[in-house]
């Protein structure tokens, strides 16, 4: 199984520089960011830039610290497909060309994708990876040190990754709830 934690910020919610992150427990980690978005943006960016990351059969477990973005990739988006990508009163999914793809990319997996939702800011070491990763890319498109990059496609070509170094899981994940 491929472990691989996610998160997103945003400077100033909405509207500031946003960063997402995604980190391999077992190696690479990639991050990146816009000029400018809202933290469910970040969130839901780094599930999919993850998703898409990993491709293959092996099943995939996707820890992040955001509900909202783990109900829109697992709980409320197949109600959503079925109602023509309305809500269930009827309006607008909010992000839907993020939830869309991230559908997409779930849907061309062949294997199984999971979810788990970790208590964020508790020592989890993965998720404050992620977290500090997030949070160096949207202050890097502020100062212009990281170019923003679209929204990656089902077959993105590879990207080199950086390296994460394993270490022991810590007591912060049993605040956890895995997603099926």
């Amino acid at each position: 199984m491929i472990i691989v934690s996610t998160d997103g910020s945003c400077l100033r919610n909405p509207g500031g520089a946003i960063g997402w992150a995604w980190v391999n427990h077992e190696g690479p980690s990639r991050s990146g960011g816009e000029a400018s978005g809202t933290n469910q943006i970040a969130e839901l960016r780094a599930l999919l830039e993850a998703v898409l990351a990993h491709p293959g059969s092996d099943p995939l477990l996707i820890e992040s610290d955001s509900q909202y973005a783990i109900k829109c990739a697992s709980e409320w988006l197949p109600g959503w497909k079925r109602k023509g990508w309305k809500t269930a009163g009827g309006g607008a999914v909010k992000n839907l060309n993020l939830v869309q793809a991230i559908d997409g990319a779930i849907t061309d997996r062949t294997g199984p994708v999971r979810f788990r939702w970790v208590r964020g800011h508790v020592g989890n070491h993965y998720n404050e990876v992620a977290d500090t990763l997030a949070g160096e890319a949207a202050r890097a498109i502020v100062s212009g040190d990281l170019q923003p990059e679209p929204v990656s496609d089902p077959a993105p070509s590879p990207k080199p990754a950086s390296p994460v170094p394993p270490t022991t899981r810590d007591a912060a994940e049993s605040d956890s709830l895995t997603l099926f």
